[in-house]
């Protein structure tokens, strides 16, 4: 396995408290675990280079997996009695790895939610707001400061048009003070150059946490080991035909220039995507909040596009500022294997929690978009709550107990 992958995994297990630790494994007290799974190195379970027998998530294993270590859990918890050995890790439920948005304390803060929220809106962009503020800015060369076109620092051979500078002009680039010599001069090089053709690090010196995503995900991962772009011929997923030779780069989505981030946000994606999940997109309820945005009849971050949900807005937060900044997650794969990851992030910015495990459970919702209710009911709400209510039981018996 790649030592690039090896180390963004090994970061990823570490956040996610890794529920399965090679530790856990070589302790002396679990020895007999190995001998029904040998889960002391990744390729256990994802085997690499094995397409016909990899399913989901890049798993090798059989679907009874778990049942080999936890052939018991019905007997230690009664709401376990008859379920199928293969539903572990149905979305709702458990996975391998990580339970962040699925353990007990959170399922019963969740206990009563509605299934829309009352104010369903995604946090906004604020990179604008906050850039002369972030230490790593270049306001000493870029003050934020709208610019005009009488303003464009271009040299007189660099290869410019009416309509290339009518995009630059209608950016965000161009509102914030960001001129041509932003992204095609490389100030960290003694020769300052003109670079016709700029790459995702002339990006990263303004949208670094945006270009580590990118490169981190499926979209941007050849170009983070030095390979040719990605492009997608190469993918596993429906992809149209006329794409397939396109090769991926922030530029590819934002177009250079005009960066249209409500272009890049659904154009962009259904210009590659095929699978039936994308197709649809546009007749689904999703696209209907989308529209309603961008038609000004709906208040903005209330629209649902295919970045809301697979590039989501994260919160940062700088420990020596008191600054609050909203990063796009360009790491598109990183909410997608297992989608309960999606809970916390996305589905719960306009859902409550049990509408959407049962939406992320379903997959006809899927495969429709979502456009509809889920058809599938994940009992993990309440397997929660009735272990609540039993404990509860069992304390006030010993209490009452204990007083005669």
């Amino acid at each position: 396995m790649d030592s690039h992958l090896v180390v963004l995994a090994g970061a990823e297990l570490k956040e996610a408290e890794d529920k399965h630790p090679l530790s856990k494994f070589m302790d002396s007290r679990n020895a007999e675990l190995l001998e029904k799974i040998d889960a002391t190195s990744c390729v256990a379970c994802h085997t690499e280079h094995r397409p016909a027998m990899t399913r989901a998530m890049g798993v090798t294993q059989p679907d009874d997996v778990c049942f080999h270590c936890h052939a018991g859990i019905a007997e230690e918890r009664e709401s376990h009695a008859g379920m199928r050995f293969d539903t572990c890790a149905s979305s709702g439920c458990h996975n391998f790895h990580d339970n962040r948005a699925l353990y007990e304390d959170f399922l019963l803060r969740h206990l009563d939610d509605p299934k829309t929220v009352a104010k369903p809106l995604v946090s906004m962009r604020n990179f604008i707001a906050i850039a002369a503020m972030l230490p790593d800015y270049p306001s000493d060369r870029y003050p934020v400061e709208s610019l005009e076109a009488d303003r464009a620092d271009a040299p007189p051979h660099a290869a410019t048009n009416d309509a290339l500078n009518a995009d630059w002009l209608a950016s965000a680039h161009a509102r914030a003070g960001v001129n041509c010599s932003g992204c095609h001069v490389d100030s960290a090089q003694e020769n300052v150059d003109w670079i016709a053709r700029p790459d995702h690090q002339a990006c990263a010196t303004c949208h670094a946490p945006e270009v580590d995503g990118f490169l981190r995900g499926k979209h941007g991962m050849r170009l983070a080991q030095g390979l040719s772009p990605m492009t997608p011929a190469l993918a596993r997923l429906p992809m149209r035909n006329e794409a397939k030779h396109t090769e991926l780069a922030c530029t590819t989505c934002h177009a250079a220039h005009r960066f249209d981030t409500r272009t890049a946000a659904v154009d962009a994606c259904l210009s590659c995507h095929a699978d039936e999940h994308s197709r649809a997109f546009r007749a689904s309820k999703h696209f209907e909040l989308w529209l309603a945005e961008l038609e000004g009849r709906a208040p903005a971050g209330s629209g649902v596009s295919c970045a809301t949900c697979h590039m989501p807005r994260t919160e940062q937060r700088d420990p020596d500022l008191d600054l609050r900044r909203i990063v796009v997650q360009h790491n598109q794969n990183d909410t997608l294997r297992p989608n309960e990851k999606m809970l916390r992030p996305v589905c719960l910015s306009c859902h409550g929690l049990g509408f959407a495990i049962d939406a992320l459970a379903d997959p006809q919702s899927i495969r429709t978009n979502f456009n509809g209710p889920p058809a599938v009911h994940i009992r993990s709400l309440e397997m929660a709550e009735e272990r609540l209510r039993k404990h509860e039981a069992q304390r006030r018996a010993s209490m009452s107990a204990t007083v005669e």
